[in-house]
């Protein structure tokens, strides 16, 4: 592999990390980005399960005082959904999730407020009409999961249920995780952790302890899009929709694994059948997120037509990504800190120009 290294003057970013031959233009793309004022940013990507880009560089920081280093890991924002969906499926292939069955039959308190017949594939699609909750929440409380969980199953739905598609940004997760945590016991960080990221040895977080604080990068960026994303409580959440953090290579390695059938390095994620379900094209329904969505993950090439059919995956706030591309056994992800960047689209292009040539 050739290295990324270029020696920086001071406040200057520092690019590291390697790429395989043929995908120097990746690099190339990368350090543009920084020309362009990108603060701190990672890469990563993986081709029927080898690594041909591994990139990091910048800052952690708005005072620029600490460099992004190959272990600093970042807030994702959505692009966390794809990873609550992988979970969910692996309960399908462990058997014990059937998509069709009813929310309640695992989670009875959800059955109030004309709930009872939300299935689990409505909410994996977006359609259970709780994108908010209804019941009140005391402020104190923003942070408890057990409050939020149970606002949610208190809360009737903002339509009914099955009729419309709009996305769920903050309630997917917490909607997800508490199916997975009546059904497997544990909570959906734990159970990511222990089922997929330790086995594939994955750096990527659902919920972040305060042990990893240190290596957590500053999101900088408009106050109504940075919100409280710098803050314990925030890291702490594990909400399974967007708090939480990981490297670019984490993210990468799940969707290299999916890429190829569920499988990378001996470690199996999902069977190849649950993969082809979960990204199949859903009924259209009236909606923002009508017809862009599988089971829980984004359809990728229907958000952005310059991607290939068949890419799946999903986007964060901001321009994080995770995404996997079968026919290419592709798995990729960007991540940064400085939100909105301009980076993600330029990288994925360098990325299919090398994987083309």
């Amino acid at each position: 592999m050739t290295d990324s290294s270029p020696q920086p003057a001071a406040k200057v970013a520092t690019l590291r990390g390697t790429v395989e031959p043929g995908f120097e233009g990746v690099r190339a793309a990368f350090e543009r980005g920084f020309e362009k004022g990108e603060l701190g940013a990672a890469v990563s990507a993986y081709v029927d399960g080898r690594k041909v880009v591994d990139l990091w560089g910048g800052w952690a920081d708005a005072a620029r005082t600490h460099a992004w280093r190959r272990d600093t890991i970042v807030t994702t924002f959505s692009a966390t959904k794809g990873i609550t969906a992988t979970c969910a499926h692996r309960l399908v292939d462990q058997g014990v999730l059937d998509l069709n069955e009813r929310v309640a039959t695992h989670w009875p308190e959800f059955a109030q407020a004309g709930k009872a017949e939300v299935t689990v594939r409505m909410v994996l699609t977006h359609q259970a009409g709780l994108n908010r909750t209804s019941a009140p929440i005391p402020p104190e409380k923003r942070w408890d999961r057990a409050t939020l969980t149970d606002a949610l199953a208190r809360s009737a739905p903002a339509w009914p249920p099955g009729t419309r598609a709009e996305y769920h940004g903050g309630t997917f997760g917490f909607l997800v995780g508490e199916v997975l945590r009546r059904i497997d016991g544990r909570p959906l960080d734990v159970y990511f952790h222990e089922e997929i990221a330790e086995p594939l040895g994955v750096d990527y977080l659902i919920r972040v302890g305060p042990e990893h604080d240190k290596r957590c990068a500053e999101v900088v960026g408009p106050d109504d899009m940075v919100g409280p994303a710098n803050t314990r409580e925030y890291r702490g959440l594990g909400d399974g929709a967007a708090t939480s953090m990981g490297t670019a290579d984490g993210l990468a390695r799940v969707y290299a694994a999916l890429a190829r059938g569920g499988e990378l390095d001996g470690v199996r994620v999902l069977r190849s059948a649950t993969i082809a379900a979960a990204v199949q094209e859903q009924e259209m329904l009236p909606g923002d997120a009508g017809g862009s969505f599988g089971l829980g993950y984004q359809l990728l090439w229907k958000v952005y037509p310059a991607l290939p059919f068949g890419v799946f995956g999903h986007t964060g706030m901001g321009g994080s990504i995770g995404l996997a591309d079968p026919a290419k056994k592709l798995g990729f992800a960007f991540v940064a800190n400085q939100i909105p960047t301009n980076g993600t689209a330029h990288l994925i292009a360098a990325t299919y120009r090398a994987i083309g040539a």
